[in-house]
């Protein structure tokens, strides 16, 4: 069956994939199902190491409320930031490149108390408002070809309007968008022996502009009123591990950590462009104070959600055999600060590293066990 798709309305703006609902659900189902979009006004802790390779900063200065200050990047502090910053989400941008690919800009505004506060942030909740049918599928390299069309699944199918089986061959011209609001359509068509769903006329010139390859999925939406729209989420490992050596701060663009430093001393905003499906560094307050109540610790099974076909997810179990600072210019820094060893091969890439808000206990209540040598690499816990 279709996926029904149903969606919270985010309190966030959308500029460059449009204000209507449908792209934002769009936007959604291309930067995949574990990506979680905070709300403006939300707390969240920003993680600068994240920003190595994954991110760029861009500071800001909010003139209306600080009309003499003005942040020169040249000039800006090399102080490093701290390894955790308290903000507020001001305002959120939806995002999407020239190929489609998402993108998330969230500014910021450090908090002038940069404590932990001591119990979880209250917030309304968002409503829930119905979108349509959707679908996403793993492109072959028979789809992902300039010829030959695109072969769409039986269960997928019904999210296009209902053909006139009264054709021969069934067919239909389906009139999409995309996320900048760019027309594609496509001939849908039901034939061959046996019978299947095809797009043919259309999806050649997609394939084309768009670059498309191999391992990127094509996302399709319905919406209620009919409305139909197209994305893609581009084919991309999961981030793996950094090397265990330390990353020296000349790694991260200067830029990046004045802009944040700037940002906390004078109390201005500033932005982080950020890949949604890369290693999260901006977290909810609440998400993160309950990853770090369940005391990760060296022998601790845990299990990780990763994204899947067809906008699903897929869950593997690991064991924690490390517990350290990914680099000493932060230390006790949460941040990909757990080692892992997968319990079984899987064909997708997955860390060496992750941080305790991308995890969950496996079982719930289990606790930390003694280190079993026989398994492999010895469980090993650096001391500071």
């Amino acid at each position: 069956m279709a996926n029904r798709r149903s969606s919270s309305q985010p309190n966030s703006s959308a500029q460059g994939c449009g204000n209507d609902y449908l792209n934002k659900e769009l936007w959604k189902l291309c930067a995949g199902p574990r990506v979680e979009i905070p709300r403006v006004g939300e707390k969240v802790f920003y993680f600068p190491q994240g920003s190595h390779g994954t991110s760029k900063l861009e500071a800001s200065t909010n003139q209306e409320q600080n009309p003499g200050i003005h942040l020169d990047l040249n000039t800006a502090t090399k102080d490093l930031p701290p390894s955790k910053i308290l903000c507020s989400v001001m305002n959120i941008q939806l995002l999407a490149g020239n190929d489609l690919e998402v993108y998330m800009q969230i500014s910021l505004v450090p908090e002038q108390d940069q404590s932990e506060p001591t119990s979880p942030e209250s917030y309304p909740p968002e409503p829930s408002t119905p979108i349509g049918y959707s679908f996403c599928k793993v492109l072959t390299p028979s789809d992902a070809g300039s010829h030959g069309g695109f072969i769409v699944l039986k269960k997928h199918a019904e999210c296009f309007p209902e053909l006139d089986k009264n054709q021969e061959p069934p067919m239909q011209d389906l009139i999409t968008k995309d996320l900048h609001g760019d027309i594609w359509q496509f001939r849908h068509v039901f034939k061959g022996k046996p019978k299947r769903h095809k797009l043919t006329t259309g999806w050649s010139k997609f394939v084309k502009e768009k670059k498309i390859v191999a391992g990127d999925s094509f996302v399709f939406l319905r919406g209620e009123n009919g409305e139909m729209r197209v994305g893609l989420r581009r084919f991309a490992h999961q981030q793996c591990s950094m090397p265990s050596s330390q990353i020296p701060s000349e790694s991260i663009p200067q830029v990046v950590l004045g802009a944040a430093s700037s940002a906390l001393a004078t109390g201005t905003r500033f932005a982080v462009l950020i890949k949604p499906r890369m290693s999260q560094f901006v977290i909810g307050f609440n998400k993160y104070q309950e990853a770090v109540s369940n005391s990760f610790a060296v022998g601790m099974k845990f299990k990780m959600r990763f994204d899947g076909e067809d906008s699903l997810e897929k869950k593997f179990t690991g064991t924690i055999v490390g517990v350290e600072d990914l680099s000493s210019q932060w230390e006790n820094s949460k941040w990909r600060s757990l080692r892992v060893r997968w319990d079984e091969a899987a064909s997708i890439a997955r860390p060496e590293r992750v941080s305790p808000w991308e995890i969950e206990p496996f079982p719930p209540n289990n606790r930390a066990q003694p280190p079993c040598p026989s398994t492999g690499a010895p469980l090993v816990r650096r001391h500071r």
